[in-house]
């Protein structure tokens, strides 16, 4: 079963997680909003903005040299040279930016967030190295790869990436996408746009307001299998306010497999190894950075429900709305500072 192109192809139409705009684009004749769509990192893109230009072509460069560096798709990426122990190679900031802040991510998480689950990642087929034989790893064979991931087992020294051990990689997919959405917002920060909306993949970043002089308003999808495009806006469950804020959402109801009849999720515990038969359908976090905010979903996914509320009640800075699992119906949950509406308010 060729899954990986499945998985592509949703990403390309759904981003993964299935968040879409309620907030048409247009102009009250005051204000000149542009809207530039792409794909990049195996997904879209799609920026909305008060300005003066239309800038399709500076987005794309930018998204172009993000991928060169974070795409572990891509063989001369940093990331992949890192990963083939490539010893020549000098960090850029932004490399080092991203490692500090996944290190910043895996320790206020318990280590429920750890890029260096890339080879468990291959273990599971969810990523780049694809070796025949069968789908699931063995027992043995999960045991074997743990030794040589966690946080701890890499450094930065004179902007060099130092491994203890050579078979030690990372992963930026549960990152690289936030971080991208924050990249495009702080170059149209520095071109001085006040309003904007940054969507990478359904990764988002918003400030001020949309081209009706609202607050950016999120539609967020009831986390079930099956739902395709013509479906979407359908779906909606519940809808969320972006005041000058990053949000982010991860889910297993997208991103899986079946192999002899089991269901498996790409979300990794890093300390077991093991996929998660989680109860929790879809974290969407809110934070400044968007960066932070797609991290700690991932995390969430690994934690569970309990322990993503435990999560939030100790980090009021970040905000949540989870989707989990009650039984008869799907239930919610949402942080004191998240405001939530019913669709039909929209």
């Amino acid at each position: 079963m060729n899954y990986f192109k499945q998985i592509n192809i949703q990403r390309c139409l759904l981003g993964v997680v299935a968040v879409l705009f309620l907030n048409s684009c247009g102009s009250d004749g005051k204000k000149q909003y542009y809207e530039v769509t792409g794909l990049a990192q195996g997904t879209y893109y799609r920026v909305i903005y008060e300005d003066t230009k239309m800038r399709k072509p500076e987005f794309d460069s930018l998204l172009k040299n993000f991928d060169t560096t974070f795409s572990v798709y891509i063989g001369e990426s940093m990331i992949s040279r890192i990963n083939n122990n490539d010893t020549t190679i000098r960090l850029t900031p932004q490399f080092c930016y991203f490692l500090e802040k996944s290190k910043f991510v895996s320790s206020i998480t318990d280590s429920m967030f750890d890029i260096t689950v890339a080879p468990l990642v291959n273990a599971w087929k969810f990523g780049p190295d694809t070796a025949k034989g069968s789908i699931v790893p063995t027992a043995k064979q999960i045991d074997s790869i743990r030794q040589f991931v966690g946080m701890d087992k890499f450094s930065v020294q004179n902007n060099r990436f130092i491994k203890s051990d050579p078979r030690v990689q990372i992963i930026g997919n549960a990152i690289a996408q936030g971080y991208s959405t924050d990249l495009i917002a702080q170059y149209l920060e520095n071109l001085g746009v006040k309003n904007y909306l940054v969507d990478v993949g359904c990764e988002m970043r918003a400030k001020g307001v949309n081209a009706k002089g609202n607050t950016w308003t999120i539609g967020i999808t009831r986390p079930e299998e099956g739902i395709d495009e013509k479906s979407l806006e359908s779906s909606f469950d519940v809808a969320v306010e972006l005041d000058n804020r990053s949000l982010a959402t991860s889910g297993n109801y997208r991103k899986f497999y079946y192999e002899d009849g089991r269901k498996f999720s790409h979300t990794i515990n890093p300390k077991t190894g093991q996929t998660i038969p989680s109860d929790l359908l879809s974290a969407t976090v809110f934070a400044t950075e968007c960066i932070e905010a797609d991290a700690i979903a991932t995390a969430c996914m690994v934690m569970g429900v309990e322990k993503s509320k435990q999560f939030f009640a100790r980090h009021p800075e970040y905000g949540a709305l989870l989707i989990f699992d009650g039984g008869d119906s799907l239930q919610t949950y949402s942080t004191k500072d998240v405001v939530v509406k019913k669709t039909h308010d929209k």
